[in-house]
């Protein structure tokens, strides 16, 4: 689970304004981190299939919501997805 510290770390590291929270890439940055907690906690709990639809959910937001961004900024979105390491 998220801590409000790791939250607010993830946001003071991805945020694009002073002020901002909502951009595309602090979405995906907060998306990736629980996709992540959660792959961990599957290899303990793997009959939890509830948790398991909410993981599917997020993932397709977070697919969703890079597509977007690549569609508005290419930079943007290839200099996040190098910091994220999500493509090998």
């Amino acid at each position: 689970m998220q801590t409000k510290a790791e939250k607010t770390k993830i946001i003071r590291e991805n945020k694009t304004a002073p002020n901002d929270t909502g951009s595309p890439e602090v979405q995906i940055a907060l998306l990736t981190n629980r996709i992540n907690y959660l792959t961990t906690h599957f290899s303990t709990h793997k009959k939890d299939y509830h948790s398991r639809t909410g993981l599917m959910k997020m993932v397709g937001r977070r697919k969703r919501l890079l597509e977007y961004l690549k569609n508005q900024d290419v930079k943007r979105y290839e200099k996040l997805i190098k910091k994220l390491k999500l493509r090998k």
